[in-house]
């Protein structure tokens, strides 16, 4: 993992698959910038992070337990791993970016 950092929180980026590991707090304080955050986090390609989707078992990289996968609320395309343990939330390649930017379409299935 590498560290990269934003507005001084720091964020662990895969240096194979380009996907992030974010503490809790981190991720609820930076998914709502929509526009310098993607930019500057979220490097690595789309496409090759929907194919880590599908890795089975995934472990936290701090305690070694198997992530949960969850779906967010608001976007339930989404799909992200969670440590059972409370340790961060793993983000692959494309989806912090994906999660930042809500779209028209994003807010019409809502209210559906």
């Amino acid at each position: 993992m590498l560290v990269t950092s934003l507005d001084n929180i720091e964020i662990d980026r895969c240096s194979q698959c380009h996907g992030l590991w974010f503490q809790p707090w981190e991720l609820d304080e930076l998914k709502f910038d929509q526009y310098r955050a993607p930019f500057a986090l979220d490097t690595g390609s789309a496409k090759v992070g929907r194919q880590y989707n599908r890795v089975e078992n995934p472990k936290c990289p701090e305690c070694g337990a198997v992530m949960a996968q969850q779906r967010d609320e608001e976007q339930k395309h989404i799909l992200f791993d969670v440590c059972p343990e409370g340790h961060g939330v793993f983000l692959d390649a494309g989806e912090f970016t994906d999660l930042a930017r809500k779209t028209l379409w994003d807010r019409f299935k809502l209210r559906r």
